[in-house]
């Protein structure tokens, strides 16, 4: 039986997964390029690059959580507020069902991230205080 709590397998797939969907954003985004379907070759092929960059950096910090470094709780939990600001931009623009799905990630993620098994797990050596008698 592993030390892995739940709310953590959690949190890193959902950082997984949005680390995937990025660098499949940046594969989309360089196979527009390079077929031609685009009409700014010169925007795409940055745009391409920050894509498989980020998604890279996103997949790196979930297998930190997965290992249980304690380190990767920090930027887990930023990526689930940006992916919260994006959910909210996307809800203003009447992509509801986009929005839901985004919110709800972020949502889960972070309330995985931020959970008392998770930070028992991440920090065992902090202990809580004593209660005064």
């Amino acid at each position: 039986m592993s030390s892995r709590p739940f709310t953590i397998v959690i949190a890193a797939a959902l950082q997984a997964l949005i680390g995937l969907a990025a660098a499949l954003g940046g594969l989309y985004s360089l196979y527009s390029a390079v077929t031609g379907q685009v009409n700014d070759v010169m925007s795409a092929i940055p745009l391409a690059a920050a894509g498989l960059g980020v998604g890279a950096l996103l997949v790196f910090v979930a297998r930190g959580l997965w290992r249980l470094d304690d380190w990767a709780r920090t930027p887990v939990f930023l990526t689930q507020l940006f992916l919260a600001v994006t959910a909210y931009y996307m809800f203003t623009g009447e992509q509801y069902a986009a929005a839901v799905l985004l919110g709800a990630v972020a949502v889960a993620a972070g309330a995985a991230v931020l959970s008392p098994p998770t930070t028992a797990a991440l920090f065992p050596a902090v202990q809580e205080p004593r209660k005064k008698r």
